[in-house]
């Protein structure tokens, strides 16, 4: 193992340059063409929202104020970070596959594809983000000291989807069942991640513990600490170390499926 993590390390120092290049390329690639081109990294969020919305609050009558916020605002606190999660747990998953005349014209190094895929679309999560700093202001609400730690969660956020996009993307190549499972299961990601619910009011401990080993949840939970509860990341230990196994668990299938695969993979794609 410690070989391999010493070949991750070595092929994105020695591409480091291209990862931006690409991760730019990508970016461009995905919305040009397009009518309204960067505009659908916009339109589609507030789409979804304005759905939710008007499901919860018009239709359904459930929308209620949270903490002296309109649940508009505490729907966005949470889809913020869940649009960027969403395209990179399904995306990430066939993201070597998607590019796989890397692999096998250029000889491009595996692991570093998740990782501009995954920066490709964060550039789209700071634009949201920047507006939906202006969308909080707009209603009334100024930003406070309590966003400084939204780079804290970005950056577990971003940390976690690379690695399961390496992990997630090497098993797809192998069986592409693996990809169709991902994207069933998907769906159910969200309904069980907290996004339209507070994980925190479930009252059985259990189901709120086995929850936050899902970062998705954590980090969706973050997001609306730093934008609605004004509770800081670091008040939320159990939230973290969670988070932390997780994330180790998945970093050691990551590596171990990388040194079993790295050098089938061109020849299976």
């Amino acid at each position: 193992m410690i070989e391999a993590v010493r070949t991750i390390v070595q092929e994105h120092k020695s591409y480091k340059k291209q990862i931006f290049k690409l991760a730019k390329s990508d970016l461009i690639k995905t919305y040009n063409g397009a009518a309204l081109g960067w505009a659908w990294a916009v339109v589609k969020p507030m789409v979804t929202l304005f759905v939710f919305w008007f499901g919860f609050t018009v239709g359904l009558r459930a929308g209620k104020p949270v903490n002296g916020y309109p649940y508009f605002l505490w729907l966005v606190g949470g889809f913020l970070p869940w649009f960027f999660m969403q395209d990179v747990i399904t995306g990430g998953s066939s993201c070597i596959r998607k590019y796989k005349h890397l692999v096998t014209k250029m000889k491009f190094p595996i692991s570093v594809i998740p990782t501009y895929y995954n920066i490709s679309h964060i550039y789209v999560h700071f634009v949201l983000l920047a507006i939906s700093i202006a969308l909080f202001a707009t209603f009334g609400y100024m930003p406070d000291i309590y966003l400084l730690q939204i780079p804290v969660y970005m950056l577990m956020m971003f940390a976690f989807f690379v690695v399961w996009s390496l992990f997630a993307g090497m098993l797809s190549c192998v069986s592409k069942d693996f990809h169709n499972l991902v994207v069933s299961l998907s769906r159910a990601i969200f309904w069980l991640s907290g996004i339209i619910y507070n994980v925190n009011s479930i009252d059985n401990y259990w189901v709120r513990l086995i929850l936050k080993f899902n970062p998705v949840t954590v980090i969706a939970t973050g997001y609306r600490n730093a934008f609605i509860y004004k509770v800081w990341f670091f008040e939320e230990p159990l939230d973290m170390c969670c988070y932390l196994i997780t994330l180790i668990v998945f970093t050691i299938l990551a590596i171990r499926t990388f040194k079993r695969l790295r050098k089938e993979i061109p020849d299976i794609l």
